[in-house]
């Protein structure tokens, strides 16, 4: 193999060749599809450990454009706001299967309509993968979580 043969070839994007534990913060950041699902309220059954995802959103999520509506201070509003983590994204079993998170950890590769893909920040709503009309947020939702218990983001 020659020098112009290496150099013709493109280099592997980060995402293919770092686990997710060596990536810098903005690499981490931006391996986020904006989906919005992990921002969906989820119910736990206290006999099996089961998880069912509702269609209620947290209040902090923007419901249209999937994103967090105060992100950096998320955790001052809502102090139980699970922080995925290069630490414990291995164990929140609870990630939707579509989470680009969940894919790396996993050995996957990230999805065809995925951010870093396509290079559109917005292709998870595009591709219909995201929550975007289809949760309320949690200030217009009935108090019993379990009327809106859905399959779909899972």
């Amino acid at each position: 193999m020659t020098d112009k043969d290496t150099a013709a070839r493109p280099e592997k994007p980060f995402w293919e060749v770092k686990k997710l534990s060596e990536m810098t913060q903005q690499e981490w950041e931006s391996v986020c599809d904006g989906c919005g699902k992990c921002c969906l309220h989820k119910l736990q059954d206290e006999y099996d450990d089961a998880v069912y995802y509702t269609s209620v959103a947290c209040r902090l999520l923007d419901c249209e454009s999937c994103r967090c509506k105060d992100y950096p201070n998320r955790t001052q509003h809502v102090p139980d706001c699970v922080q995925l983590s290069k630490e414990n994204v291995e164990t929140l079993g609870w990630m939707p299967s579509t989470c680009a998170y969940r894919l790396l950890s996993e050995g996957k590769g990230l999805a065809d309509w995925h951010p870093l893909i396509t290079g559109d920040p917005n292709s998870a709503i595009k591709a219909g993968m995201s929550v975007q009309g289809m949760c309320i947020p949690e200030d217009e939702a009935h108090p019993d979580l379990t009327r809106y218990i859905v399959k779909w983001p899972a």
